[in-house]
């Protein structure tokens, strides 16, 4: 028989410890009981909720504190008769087109698991509200205990994750036929696909390195052996990191060609310039010694028409014999 329970937030005064009978304070936190084994999710979490565990559970007010920070790394801490937990998830904003690092915790007992976050997270609200919605669900999943319980739901965050990784590896394809594009200008895209998978990177190797420690310390937590299920946990999350470690090095590579490729656009332009600034330097020369305001053959006082074919026929003969030494050196 499950037991479902569900506190509404109200205002109440700071500081003060919400009675969970008071109708005047609910809180804002939704529970689900099912053979003995209790889930207390708590979402968008304020100080209230975290005063409400340290008078339920009597946690460790350390813990407490990094329920509510945002600054802190993915561990595990153990302490007598529960372990706590600090999970990091990535949420890719579609208007920045990167991740950004969402922090939720979890306390895991004999018979209980607190689930808490300060901003919603989909997978592990739709997952609490399946548990209470459906009694298959509920049987599934809770009557192994919460160390199973806790598998489950870090297996369903990881599996949401895989469409991110999808989208990661549709932009790498896109970006690599726009880096051999030369009409297209990819930096910026590069750059912004480049600071995501940091991100990424960032929050999946921690927590590869956070799953190692949790298979021994969760067996007392679980009615049933957990080790081929963190196991198959353990694929996931080496696939994962496998992938964007593969990014990481392609990324970089297009980063490299796009700037070898822009370089040498840009040389091209520069080596016609200075190709046409070399065939005229003949014109400038010679039409600047005339176009001065002095006595000069061929000048403003003794010019006449010979005198001006023959001054084109010196610049067109200078012209011609550029192009010629710069043909011969294999410049143009």
């Amino acid at each position: 028989m499950a037991k479902l329970l569900n506190w509404n937030m109200k205002p109440g005064k700071k500081g003060e410890i919400p009675n969970e009978n008071s109708p005047e304070t609910p809180l804002s936190l939704e529970t689900v009981t099912w053979e003995g084994l209790t889930w207390v999710n708590i979402e968008a979490a304020t100080e209230r909720e975290i005063d409400w565990l340290a008078k339920k559970y009597n946690f460790h007010q350390l813990a407490l504190d990094d329920c509510l920070s945002r600054k802190q790394i993915s561990k595990l801490d153990v302490y007598p008769g529960y372990l706590f937990f600090v999970f990091h998830y990535p949420l890719y904003h579609k208007e920045t087109r990167i991740a950004t690092k969402q922090q939720w915790s979890a306390f895991i007992g004999e018979n209980f698991l607190v689930t808490i976050n300060t901003l919603d997270i989909r997978t592990i609200g739709a997952l609490f509200r399946d548990c209470i919605a459906n009694e298959d669900t509920r049987q599934e999943y809770m009557q192994q205990g919460p160390g199973f319980l806790l598998y489950r739901i870090l297996d369903r965050s990881i599996d949401a994750y895989f469409p991110v990784l999808d989208k990661i590896l549709s932009l790498m394809e896109d970006l690599e036929d726009a880096v051999f594009d030369e009409d297209v200008e990819v930096a910026k895209e590069l750059s912004i696909l480049r600071r995501d998978i940091i991100t990424q990177r960032a929050v999946m190797f921690p927590t590869r390195k956070l799953f190692t420690e949790m298979e021994n310390k969760l067996k007392r937590f679980s009615k049933t052996d957990v080790t081929a299920y963190y196991n198959d946990l353990m694929d996931h999350i080496d696939r994962i990191c496998s992938t964007l470690d593969e990014c990481q090095e392609m990324i970089e590579v297009y980063k490299d060609t796009d700037y070898v490729l822009a370089t040498n656009r840009l040389n091209r332009v520069v080596r016609i310039l200075n190709i046409i600034a070399t065939i005229t330097l003949p014109f400038v020369a010679i039409s600047s010694i005339f176009g001065m305001n002095v006595f000069a053959p061929g000048g403003i006082e003794q010019g006449d028409l010979t005198a001006f074919i023959i001054l084109i026929i010196v610049m067109a003969a200078s012209a011609g014999f550029m192009l010629f030494f710069f043909h011969r050196k294999r410049w143009i």
